[in-house]
């Protein structure tokens, strides 16, 4: 199970996806793919951000509200929030893989995936 930021900064980095790069916007460290916010930890809670529909978020949130969480700051966005050492590295990689193509400029991704 993914701890802290660091190890999820390093899952991030380990798919070896280009387009992505470093940031500290607000002075929280994260990784931005193709210039939008990607991979970062919450700094109101000690959770991981990702992005998530509402629907998909309240569905996640009722099924495994112990690993699902939202706090005020994220309700407003398509964002949820998976508490620290309750992160799944395969759910994780397999929702950071979907985040980075869904980040991607349509264009830049067609001739990506023709590679």
């Amino acid at each position: 199970m993914i701890q802290d930021y660091p190890q999820l900064r390093t899952l991030a980095l380990s798919l070896g996806l280009p387009e992505v790069t470093e940031a500290a916007p607000w002075g929280n460290p994260c990784l931005k793919a193709h210039g939008k916010m990607w991979c970062w930890w919450s700094p109101y809670v000690d959770a991981a951000v990702f992005r998530a529909t509402r629907d998909e978020r309240e569905m996640l949130m009722a099924a495994d509200p112990d690993t699902f969480t939202l706090h005020p700051h994220y309700a407003a966005h398509n964002l949820m929030l998976v508490r620290a050492g309750r992160i799944d590295p395969d759910w994780a990689r397999a929702r950071l893989l979907r985040d980075w193509r869904e980040a991607a400029p349509k264009r830049w991704l067609k001739a990506w995936d023709a590679r």
